[in-house]
């Protein structure tokens, strides 16, 4: 999650636009981007947004990406029409605003996207990817939802619950290592107590040199001594899916 002093420090006001190659529907309650591969499948990934919102070009890059490898790919409006955080909104005024949108608080939205997965895209085995805020969310659904078969929770942890250790299923942490949204202790914990009580497989991997929100950029805004990292998390990330779903 974000903090007051510069939580990116990669400048979003300066990213590239992006246009995706899928389409926006209405599913229920929710609006959505979604992207559907090539050839039919019967798998499907919900991509969870950050702070930023649906319509954020980089994680509808991502959303396009996650397609091409040959899944159903969906990226639900979880802020349920309220207003993104942007650029030019102050940090000081971010508790206030982060109140009526609690990553931890998705589970209805889950469960209509879900539904729509399997009624309309007939896909059987779906799995979770977030960043940020949508990190959150993954690591809280993987806490939660059965029918999830695997998460992936890039730079995104739930901190203040005592109950937030013993994972349904497989899940794939990935961090930064220069994130000072989340600290080196932070990771430490998350993998001590994961070790005690997880039950299934889990990995957790930082990222050397890389801060909050460098698994997202594309090509374009990569700075060149991030782009082997950045490029790293991403197969990393799809060889993650590719093994549980």
């Amino acid at each position: 999650m974000a903090s007051e002093a510069e939580p990116f420090l990669y400048d979003i006001g300066k990213r590239t636009e992006y246009v995706g190659v899928g389409h926006e529907e209405q599913v229920e309650h929710i609006k959505a981007y979604v992207c559907k591969p090539s050839s039919i499948t019967d798998k499907a990934v919900i991509v969870i947004h950050d702070i930023y919102g649906w319509k954020f070009p980089d994680i509808r890059y991502i959303t396009d990406l996650v397609a091409a490898k040959g899944y159903v790919a969906i990226c639900p409006d979880f802020f349920l029409g309220k207003k993104p955080w942007t650029s030019s909104d102050h940090w000081a005024d971010f508790r206030g605003w982060l109140k009526d949108r609690d990553p931890v608080k998705v589970d209805r939205e889950a469960d209509v996207v879900l539904k729509y997965l399997k009624e309309q895209c007939h896909t059987k085995k779906i799995g979770v990817i977030g960043f940020s805020w949508g990190g959150m969310a993954v690591h809280h659904l993987m806490l939660k939802n059965h029918e999830l078969k695997t998460g992936v929770s890039l730079y995104g942890i739930i901190r203040d619950s005592d109950d937030r250790y013993n994972l349904l299923n497989p899940t794939f942490f990935i961090f930064g290592e220069k994130d000072h949204t989340i600290s080196y202790d932070q990771v430490i914990l998350l993998e001590e107590k994961l070790k005690q009580y997880c039950q299934v497989d889990y990995r957790i991997k930082v990222y050397p040199g890389q801060v909050h929100g460098f698994a997202e950029l594309k090509p374009e805004d990569m700075k060149p001594r991030d782009k082997p990292y950045i490029e790293e998390a991403r197969k990393d990330m799809m060889n993650w899916l590719k093994t549980y779903i």
